[in-house]
């Protein structure tokens, strides 16, 4: 019987061939000879139809996956499993046409990625860009000068409150905050027990003393933190992206940074990556960026893993994976049949051994 065709993305290569971000669970795949993995051949900014083709399953990393892609994609792929919570470079409509799942990890990045918020947070807070560039440029005598905010009682405001917005303020419960969150999908008693307010979105720009944006990026939220929004916040008041950089107008922001109209951001993320090297951002004291990595720890990367894998197998067996994006292809035919014929070999494969 021919072995299940597993692929991953070459971006998860370093170019000496090992895999860049060490254990991501593959074992989970490799225990089974039914099972083969491969990686790509060669990166591209957008996966290739030739990339595609003979696949049952891709697990990727960041290269965009197109209809274009799709029309290389044998009638057996079923699943896709982004690695990652991000998919806004998948075109989700066009994997639903053809009948394939698109699945993310979101329990592997919910407490990394919160973690390292809670650290941009505190950093922050204890400006301690200021402090580290007084301390290097042998300033000490002015130490003084460098002046720190404690937590108790400010207000941390979080747009968006999925998984990892949530996991934040479980996190900072200790430090006596105040929460608000404004997310139109949620209802204010699904988040009571956090003590999180509901409030709209120009009551948290202006009230909080840190916005932290955790939105996915789509069609309602790019561009929603404007030259206007920003203007509503509080000149002491932070502002904290690791979703996605197009969701905020990076040159208004840039704006108010430089004439010191808000404290300070901290920013995992950018309208244009990487970074480019001569971009204004680069030049300022309050700004604290980090280039979209802010979450890549080995427990992250591990959980990451170890999700796509259970959803591919998950596939392999003829079931439904756990956290599918695109449930509406759940009633395809040709997924449906495609899952029948992969219960099918399955069994045969388990009966055979």
């Amino acid at each position: 019987m021919a072995k299940y065709r597993v692929a991953l993305t070459r971006d998860f290569l370093k170019s000496t061939g090992q895999v860049a971000m060490g254990d991501i669970g593959l074992s989970g795949l490799a225990n089974s000879d039914a099972i083969s993995v491969e990686f790509f051949d060669n990166h591209f900014p957008e996966v290739t139809p030739e990339q595609i083709a003979g696949l049952d399953a891709l697990i990727s990393l960041a290269p965009r996956i197109s209809a274009e892609t799709l029309s290389g994609a044998d009638s057996k792929l079923c699943v896709i499993a982004r690695f990652g919570v991000g998919y806004d470079m998948v075109d989700v409509k066009a994997l639903t046409e053809r009948g394939v799942m698109l699945t993310i990890t979101p329990d592997g990045v919910r407490r990394p990625m919160a973690s390292g918020i809670v650290g941009f947070i505190l950093a922050l807070s204890l400006n301690m860009f200021s402090k580290f560039k007084v301390l290097r440029e042998g300033r000490w005598n002015d130490r003084i000068d460098v002046k720190s905010i404690g937590l108790t009682g400010r207000v941390l405001g979080s747009i968006g409150l999925g998984n990892i917005g949530l996991e934040i303020f479980r996190l900072m419960k200790p430090f006596d905050m105040i929460y608000f969150g404004r997310d139109p999908y949620v209802r204010a008693e699904d988040v009571a027990d956090l003590g999180i307010r509901m409030v709209d979105l120009e009551t948290l720009m202006r009230d909080c003393d840190f916005v932290c944006v955790n939105c996915p990026l789509n069609a309602e939220t790019r561009g929603m933190i404007g030259e206007r929004e920003l203007a509503w916040m509080k000149p002491s008041a932070y502002l904290i992206n690791t979703s996605r950089g197009p969701i905020v107008d990076q040159t208004a922001l840039y704006r108010m940074l430089k004439n010191q109209r808000i404290g300070g951001a901290a920013l995992d993320v950018f309208e244009k990556e990487p970074l480019p090297a001569d971009d204004p951002l680069l030049q300022l004291d309050n700004v604290l960026l980090t280039p979209h990595s802010l979450c890549w720890t080995d427990e992250c990367f591990l959980k990451m893993g170890q999700s796509a894998v259970e959803s591919v197998l998950a596939v392999l067996k003829g079931e439904v994976p756990k956290r599918v994006v695109n449930e509406e292809v759940l009633s395809h035919p040709g997924l449906i049949r495609k899952l029948e014929a992969n219960r099918a070999r399955w069994h045969a494969h388990i009966q055979g051994s």
